[in-house]
């Protein structure tokens, strides 16, 4: 189940990590976080932020353009 989701469909670097950077501090530790995007440098850019930061990310799908990703933030 997600919690909260970002459509940042035709945003490029660095809104879609500014829009998650927001949602998870206002995101309780536990829940899920699920982004939508259609820029390129988003597959670069979410795996280093959930690394950096010290959140799971749990699924990666690429549908065309689109690549949806889902986010367990840290605990």
């Amino acid at each position: 189940m997600v919690d909260h989701e970002i459509d940042a469909r035709g945003l490029l670097c660095p809104e879609p990590i500014m829009l998650m950077h927001q949602a998870v501090r206002r995101l309780g530790v536990g829940a899920e976080l699920q982004v939508i995007t259609t820029d390129p440098a988003a597959l670069r850019d979410v795996p280093q932020f959930c690394r950096f930061l010290g959140h799971a990310l749990l699924q990666v799908d690429t549908k065309g353009a689109e690549t949806l990703f889902r986010i367990k933030v840290k605990s």
